[in-house]
């Protein structure tokens, strides 16, 4: 995304998210425990639009998805998304669904890495927004259900189709997304589903310790890895290499490179500028 800033100033409050900032850290909460964290529209157009904010401002280094209260998110609001796209024609269910698409291609393509800290239940689009982290820590208590198909739509939701294959393999994409059956914590470990598998209650404690080490880290180095992945998925080998060699010629150009080295000479940490 373009750093550069068009005239429209930050947004300095987000009504349907909760946004706090630690040194390079942001964290994201969804904030409805009543209703365990259902996403509504403004949700889902918040988060849209400030990773957007984020990716331009470029002081995020690390993102942490949570949730408050008993579970993670519980996927689109049975009354306030489901209910009101019945009463909606084909051009703005349109518009919804290729929101709710824009908010995973942002996770995906923002420069940072994302977190996802995640405990209790993750449904419907709250997995399909964990699984577009780049990390996922889970509570023992985390399970994770591609519902869509129990409500009568494609399982093929918001790009899971495309993401959970390559995570999980086909077979088990296939049975998640068809069958929208639950996966607990233990077997989302032993399919790769999760990245690491938490202390009861630690989630959210190990995925800010993760984020910070991230944070703390060569920050283009891994913006450009990220980005890699995201662009290599579907390339053939020969130009996964050549896009590989350019972007390390830039990236030998790059302060850090040149830290490294001047660190590993002196023998003492590297100071990471992300530049």
């Amino acid at each position: 995304m373009s750093p550069f800033p068009s005239s429209a100033p930050s947004t300095e409050e987000w009504r349907h998210l909760r946004l706090t900032r630690d040194d390079g850290v942001a964290t994201v909460t969804f904030s409805r425990p009543e209703k365990l964290n259902a996403l509504t529209f403004g949700a889902y157009a918040d988060l849209r639009d400030l990773l957007a904010e984020l990716s331009r401002e470029r002081s995020v280094r690390a993102l942490v998805l949570a949730g408050e209260g008993r579970g993670f998110c519980s996927g689109g609001d049975v009354d306030e998304i489901i209910g009101a796209t019945l009463a909606m024609d084909t051009a703005r269910l349109l518009d919804f669904n290729r929101m709710t698409g824009q908010v995973v291609r942002a996770l995906r393509e923002c420069p940072f890495p994302v977190v996802a800290a995640v405990h209790g239940v993750a449904a419907g689009a709250g997995a399909v927004l964990a699984l577009a982290a780049d990390f996922r820590v889970a509570d023992p208590s985390a399970r994770f259900a591609f519902l869509f198909t129990r409500v009568g739509l494609s399982g093929g939701d918001m790009g899971a189709a495309y993401l959970l294959p390559r995570v999980v393999g086909l077979g088990h994409a296939t049975r998640l997304l068809m069958l929208g059956d639950a996966v607990r914590a233990p077997e989302a470990e032993r399919i790769g589903l999760i990245s690491e598998l938490a202390e009861e209650g630690k989630a959210d404690e190990r995925a800010a310790e993760l984020a910070r080490r991230l944070a703390d880290g060569p920050a283009l180095a891994l913006a450009q890895t990220k980005a890699l992945l995201t662009a290599e998925l579907d390339m053939p080998l020969a130009a996964s290499v050549e896009l590989d060699a350019s972007t390390q010629a830039l990236l030998m150009h790059g302060e850090d490179y040149a830290e490294f080295h001047a660190a590993f000479t002196e023998k003492r940490p590297p100071q990471w500028q992300g530049r």
